[in-house]
Parts: C-alpha cells; sequence; structure tokens
C-alpha cells in the first residue's frame, strides 16, 4: 500500500508536509520522500529507507535541508518515490499509490515506438512511478496525460504531481479504489489519502474526490480538470484492516465500522448458538481489537486483553523480508497476562486471516500459557484471491492463501469451482474449511464473518464496494 500528503500554501509548506506524510505511516513501511518546490531553489527531493526506522525519525533534519511553499510526501512499500522528471510537460516531481499488473507489456510497448529508455534498478526492474510519469508525458497536458496512464494500466493508480510553478496536481484512481480528500486552510490547499491527517494541522475538509477525478490545486483555487466518473470499486479492506481508527472513507468512520462488524459477528454466533460460555472476548491487536470490542457490546461477554503487544522498540511484524524472520518479531511482541489466560476459555478476534503462519503461533502462545479454549473469529471472509488491485495480501501466489490451501487439500483444484460454498458457513464445503483450518491451528472452533455481514457493517451501497479478495468479482 502506501500513501501520500501535498500542500500548497502562502508560506513555508515543509512542517505541514513532514507531519501530514507521517501521519501515513501506517500504510508502508519500506520508503518514505518528500519533494519541494522553492521559487529560489527550484525542486528539492529527498528519499529514505524507513525499514527499521520510522519517517519523521529519518526526515527530522529535512527543515534545514529543504524550504518551498509547496510540498508533496509520500510513504510507500515498494518503490523509492517521489521522483523528479523532467519531460515535455515541463519539471516535475511525482509519487503513485497502487499496482501495474502490466508493466513489463507497457515498458515493451514504450521502448518500440520511444527510442527513450529508463532508470533501471536491481535486477533490471523499472520503478513504476517512473513508468507512470512516462505514460503520462506521452499527451501535450497533465490531465490528458493522467488519464491515458490510467487508461492503460491494468491495476490501480492514484497519482500526484508537484509541478515547477509550485502547483499541485491530485487525481484519484479510475475506479476510486483508494481516497483522496482536500482540505484547505486560511494559506492554502492539501490533498491526502486521510483527513484526519490534515485536520490535526488546522485544515478544514472541502472535498473528497470522486473516481478519477483529478484536479489542480494553488494557494487560492481547487481547480476540477477532470470530473469524476460514476463507477466506483473502493477497496472494503480499508475498513477491516488497513485504515487507521480515525479514517472515514466515503463518510463511514473505520473505529465505529469495526465495532458494527464485531456486533454483527457476534449477533450470528448468538442467533446459531456458537462459543458459549466464553470467559473473555479479545482481539488480535492492533486492528482485530474494535472488532472484538463490538462482539464483546454485543454478546455480553466481558472484553478482556490478554496478552498485549511490546511495541516501543519492535517494528511492525511484516516489515522484514523473510517470513521466519516476521514470525521471531511477531513472537517476541506477545506479553501474557497470566491471569486473563490460565485455564479461561478465550475468544478472539482478528482481522483477517491471510496465511494464518502467525496467527497459529499466537494461538499455540495462548496454550501454552494455559488457555482451556482458543476460539477464533475472522472479521472478514475468507480470503480466496491475491488482490491484484493494492497488493494487501502480499501473496505472490494465490496458494499461499490459507483458505486456497485447505481447499486444495480437501478437493485438488475441483473445488475452485465452489468458491462460494466455502465461503458460505452453511454449507457442507463452508463447514469443512472451517473444521480443517481449526484442525491445523488447534482452534476450539473457527468462524468467518460473512460477505453480506462486512457489507452491512461498511454501510455503502455493495456495488460501490470491491469484494475481490473475497469472490473474486471486479
Amino acid at each position: 500500500m502506501g500513501g501520500y500528503f501535498g500542500v500548497v500554501s502562502k508560506r513555508d509548506a515543509i512542517s505541514d508536509v513532514f507531519f501530514g506524510t507521517d501521519y501515513h505511516s501506517h500504510l508502508g513501511t519500506r520508503r518514505g520522500g518528500m519533494a519541494a518546490f522553492d521559487k529560489e531553489i527550484g525542486l528539492q527531493r529527498e528519499i529514505h529507507n524507513i525499514q527499521n526506522s520510522p519517517f519523521r525519525t529519518k526526515f527530522e533534519h529535512v527543515f534545514e535541508e529543504m524550504q518551498g511553499t509547496s510540498a508533496i510526501g509520500c510513504i510507500s512499500d515498494y518503490d523509492p518515490q517521489p521522483l523528479l522528471i523532467r519531460s515535455n510537460l515541463g519539471t516535475y516531481a511525482i509519487c503513485v499509490i497502487g499496482i501495474i499488473n502490466n508493466s513489463q507489456e507497457l515498458i515493451n510497448q514504450y521502448l518500440s515506438f520511444s527510442g527513450g529508455h529508463f532508470d533501471a534498478m536491481t535486477g533490471g526492474n523499472v520503478n513504476s512511478t517512473e513508468l507512470v510519469a512516462a505514460l503520462i508525458n506521452q499527451k501535450s497536458e497533465f490531465a490528458e496525460g493522467i488519464k491515458f496512464a490510467q487508461k492503460q494500466i491494468e491495476g490501480t493508480a492514484s497519482i500526484l504531481i508537484l509541478k515547477d510553478n509550485g502547483d499541485l496536481i491530485a487525481a484519484r484512481d479510475r475506479l476510486g479504489r483508494l481516497p483522496v480528500v482536500i482540505g484547505k486552510n486560511e494559506d492554502g490547499y492539501c490533498v491526502s489519502f486521510e483527513a484526519f491527517a490534515y485536520k490535526k494541522l488546522g485544515y478544514e475538509s472541502v472535498k473528497e474526490l470522486g473516481p478519477g477525478e483529478i484536479v489542480e490545486l494553488t494557494a487560492e483555487s481547487c481547480e476540477v480538470l477532470e470530473k469524476p466518473g460514476k463507477k466506483m470499486r473502493i477497496c472494503s479492506f480499508l475498513w477491516s484492516y488497513y485504515g487507521y481508527p480515525t479514517s472515514g472513507y466515503e463518510g463511514v468512520n473505520v473505529e465505529m465500522m469495526r465495532y458494527k462488524n464485531g456486533e454483527i459477528m457476534a449477533k450470528n454466533d448468538i442467533e446459531q448458538g456458537k462459543a458459549k460460555d466464553i470467559d473473555y472476548v479479545g482481539g488480535v491487536p492492533d486492528s482485530g481489537t474494535p472488532h472484538a470490542i463490538g462482539y464483546a457490546n454485543k454478546s455480553g461477554i466481558p472484553f478482556a486483553r490478554a496478552f498485549i503487544k511490546y511495541t516501543p522498540t519492535w517494528s511492525r511484524s511484516f516489515t522484514p523480508t523473510h517470513q521466519t524472520e516476521r514470525n521471531k518479531v511477531a513472537k517476541m511482541k506477545q506479553i501474557p497476562i497470566h491471569e486473563l489466560i490460565q485455564d479461561k476459555k478465550l475468544l478472539f478476534v482478528d482481522d483477517s486471516i491471510v496465511r494464518g503462519t502467525q496467527l497459529k503461533e499466537t494461538v499455540d502462545f495462548l496454550y501454552e500459557n494455559g488457555a482451556k479454549e482458543v476460539h477464533m473469529r475472522s472479521a472478514c471472509p475468507p480470503i480466496m484471491y491475491g488482490c491484484k488491485y493494492l497488493n494487501f495480501s502480499r501473496a505472490t501466489d494465490d496458494m499461499e492463501l490459507i483458505a486456497r490451501r485447505v481447499i486444495m487439500e480437501l478437493e485438488g483444484e475441483e473445488g475452485f469451482k465452489y468458491v462460494d460454498e466455502y465461503i458460505d458457513s452453511s454449507t457442507e464445503r463452508g463447514k469443512s474449511l472451517r473444521k480443517a483450518i481449526s484442525d491445523k491451528f488447534n482452534f476450539a472452533s473457527l468462524e468467518f464473518q460473512s460477505l453480506e455481514g462486512i457489507i452491512e457493517a461498511i454501510g455503502i451501497e455493495p456495488c460501490k464496494l470491491c469484494t475481490y479478495c473475497w469472490n473474486g468479482k471486479e
């Protein structure tokens, strides 16, 4: 994933962009970057690796090194950015959030007719942001170039550009899978993925861009260059996992959605007579916690934190490159509270179950510390497809997904014809999936939120939501 933040102002913009970008750190852990424009200096840029040190630490000296009344910042899980590009459209800084699934095809197509070249990275790969810039540069205007690039890309591209006159151009991806919001204060405008990022800096919301909408921002104005399209497919996972609790997308707050999501799961368990005699309900920290609070509130079972994550010195558990190292970090962070575990029947809610490796270690850890039973609930349906729009699951192969692997074990490839049945807990296939995963991971019971339940919890029209990772429908 990733996120960006930009400001165009009558005063220095570096401080706001520094803090605004840092507020997107929950969306990425690999690269951080900033670019700025100053009338005297021109465009400036700085990029750092943030895998083992947070954005704010790596950029703490940026106030002495960079200045300007316009600036953009980016948190990225993939390629270094923003990039500085010199082209027929002028010199500009650009950052892109999303994924390009047909990058090799686009690179070959570009090289075959342009006679140009790309700056190759290790292994010969091309920075996807540079590729997007090359596509934009095929047209004589930024808006036309952005529309052209987004049409050519199979995947998702939300784009932020800092021009060499200080103006910003922001474009939401064509189907609105990711959010882009505009804020304003007395000195200028800002653009952000997360509205809370600019509200903390004294900006007020102006508008949320629609799918494919493009705007140009100056210190005095917000001009629409391309009107929004009608078709939207915003990522449902923004609410169930990726989004920060204070975030809101399409008018729906993340924390409130998670409470409601947990309530719906509890209601289903109560109606079906499941998970009786539970001593405590808890969340797999951190994003599972609000779902668990909702479950506890509805069920009447006390909420408790049976173990705590030690986070002051440990990085996020998925930061290391290798799975074994990620598992080790995850284990080191878990500190038990024995009084809440010993001889207790516990029910935990996790935001999702992807591969399940770390979750198994968590359950083993609870049993090792005296738990009598450990029941598990997933706040979303079984993940059947690796995301091809935002790379959420980080799965290079669908068979890395635990639900897929279990179906293969149960029925072979024939089973993939019945994904809808495996998602549904009321079918025989659905029951067999849940039992097989429970047996593998030593769960006393397992249930997933239904597709209908998570859509109800989000509360916007189903046709506007992307549910590809669960049912394969685009």
